[in-house]
């Protein structure tokens, strides 16, 4: 009887394509120009929640709590893009995301001093 030794071989590592990827290095990039404050990063997070675009879910709570960071922060296009996701959401979920924006302010705000 042949007692050869049993060979395991190791799970393929999921990998990601070179676009999720590059959706990931993106958003820790705007992630990380939020937390220093910036607008325009605060607008493109608004974006990619609203549409579900560069690898995130479309969360319109979410897109709401960005374009009003950047609302208040001086965006220019920050409070009609709020105002356009308003529409398609309900004042418990308004109330949710400005809660959120709220928080954002806060734990950065902590985090700087």
């Amino acid at each position: 009887m042949d007692r050869s030794p049993i060979t395991l071989i190791p799970a393929a590592t999921p990998r990601i394509s070179p676009a999720e990827e590059r959706a990931d290095t993106l958003l820790a990039a705007c992630l990380a120009a939020a937390m220093l404050g910036d607008t325009h990063a605060y607008f493109d997070l608004g974006v990619a929640f609203a549409t579900g675009s560069h690898g995130v879910e479309c969360d319109l709570v979410e897109a709401h709590k960005w374009f009003n960071l950047a609302a208040v922060a001086g965006h220019d296009d920050g409070a009609q893009a709020r105002a356009d996701v308003a529409e398609d959401m309900t004042a418990r979920e308004i109330a949710e995301a400005q809660r959120r924006a709220r928080q954002w302010l806060r734990d950065t705000q902590t985090r700087a001093a």
